[in-house]
């Protein structure tokens, strides 16, 4: 969230008038465990007031599997009460989440049949992959990276995704979901693996951008993001 999302919004300044600021808060989470997950997403409400008070135009909830874990849909449940914070605290502000916003994305561009990357433990992308599918969304094949630690998520090398992607049964997927995590690192490696692969490559942090541009009703265009971001849609 805090690197790739201020990093495409950054480049679309390059072409477009509009200018951005970015506030964060944080939720505490050191190992991507369901428990430590669930204790992470108590925290939100507090986030979301805190954030409020600067008035901000969006808001983003960042982790796709923190909302993912905690059972099918519930990322409008979510999306509905963190907006209902900023109401009670005087302001209205939409909020986004990075797991709606992939479902959302992926509806988007029309796939119906995805492959997904992910750096959770096996059990966490398990989770992750039956709430897209329950979102009408089939997934024919997935990566675990097994990388426990939340930092270590973030260091992990996004050079490594094209061989990890060569992996995968592509063959009947309409797209790649290239991370599944906004923390794990992928921007670098987007054009390549749509080359590579000749499907249309989403993570994350690409989605969630998308869907804050098009809260904000702004074009979503950011030069050098693949597909969903190129302003076919």
């Amino acid at each position: 969230m805090e690197t790739e999302i201020p990093a495409m919004l950054t480049a679309r300044q390059q072409i477009r008038p509009e200018r951005f600021t970015f506030h964060s808060s944080r939720m505490r989470m050191k190992t991507v465990r369901k428990e430590e997950l669930a204790a992470m997403d108590a925290e939100s409400d507090r986030c979301a007031l805190e954030l409020s008070d600067a008035a901000v135009d969006v808001m983003g909830y960042a982790c796709l599997v923190a909302i993912m874990s905690m059972g099918p849909g519930y990322h409008r449940e979510s999306q509905q009460r963190l907006r209902q914070r900023t109401q009670e605290n005087g302001k209205d502000t939409p909020v986004v989440s990075s797991a709606g916003a992939l479902v959302d994305a992926l509806q988007v561009i029309g796939a119906k049949r995805v492959v997904v990357v992910a750096p959770y433990m096996k059990p966490l992308t398990e989770l992750v992959v039956d709430y897209i599918r329950q979102e009408g969304i089939e997934v024919l094949d997935y990566r675990a990276l097994e990388i426990p630690d939340n930092l270590e998520v973030a260091r992990h090398d996004p050079a490594k995704l094209p061989e990890i992607v060569s992996t995968l049964d592509l063959a009947e997927a309409d797209a790649i979901v290239l991370s599944a995590c906004v923390q794990m690192p992928s921007l670098p490696a987007v054009a390549k693996v749509e080359a590579l692969a000749g499907k249309p490559v989403i993570s994350a942090a690409i989605a969630t951008t998308y869907a804050m541009l098009k809260s904000l009703e702004l074009e979503p265009v950011v030069p050098g993001a693949g597909a969903l971001l190129s302003g076919a849609y």
